[in-house]
């Protein structure tokens, strides 16, 4: 699979939570995730693993209730089944990757 750039995509599953799936194969699936300051996104589980990285902004990211000041640069990994949660300090992007495939995260 491959894909181009687009702003066209995008969902908003909470208010100021914008994500696009990017790109996905048979065990992982790559989303971006668009951030707006003052917003929250709450304590949640779900079994995928997830892989991100901060590539602008600035978040506290609480996993398994330990506060993360996460900076541009930063990354972290959260197993499956493990609680977390996201306070958004500045406008933020970030990249996920889940795996196994979220099916809820597919596109239509």
């Amino acid at each position: 699979m491959f894909t181009k750039k687009s702003e066209e995509g995008y969902k908003t599953p909470l208010d100021g939570i914008h994500f696009k799936t990017l790109s996905y194969g048979e065990k992982t699936l790559l989303a971006e995730f668009r951030l707006e300051k003052g917003k929250i996104l709450p304590q949640h589980e779900h079994p995928h693993e997830q892989t991100g990285y901060l590539v602008s902004g600035r978040i506290n990211l609480i996993i398994d209730g330990e506060k993360h000041d996460v900076s541009p640069g930063d990354s972290w990994s959260i197993a499956g089944g493990v609680f977390h949660s996201a306070e958004i300090i500045e406008n933020s992007v970030a990249i996920e990757v889940f795996s196994p495939v979220r099916e809820d995260y597919l596109p239509e």
